[in-house]
């Protein structure tokens, strides 16, 4: 599978321990990397259920536009068509 490009950034202590790893092994920073991700991720649960019940109410104050709103946007932006 071919690999995506990202970027990320990493405390000085973080790429020093990587590189010394990545060195030990004589393998490249991007594939300790992707091993450590690799890791991780066998072993995330993804739980939606408690990320809804860990953020609800989170923005209390956040507008949302019902629904006659945002038919109106609609319109509107079909006449800038």
């Amino acid at each position: 599978m071919p690999a995506t490009r990202t970027q990320i950034y990493l405390q000085p202590l973080q790429r020093q321990r990587l590189d010394e790893i990545a060195g030990s092994r004589g393998l490249s920073l991007a594939s300790v990397i992707r091993e450590a991700v690799d890791l991780y991720l066998a072993n995330a649960e993804v739980d939606p259920t408690e990320a809804l019940r860990e953020t609800f109410g989170a923005a209390p104050d956040a507008w949302v536009p019902d629904r006659d709103e945002w038919d109106t946007r609609d319109d509107r932006l079909k006449i800038l068509d």
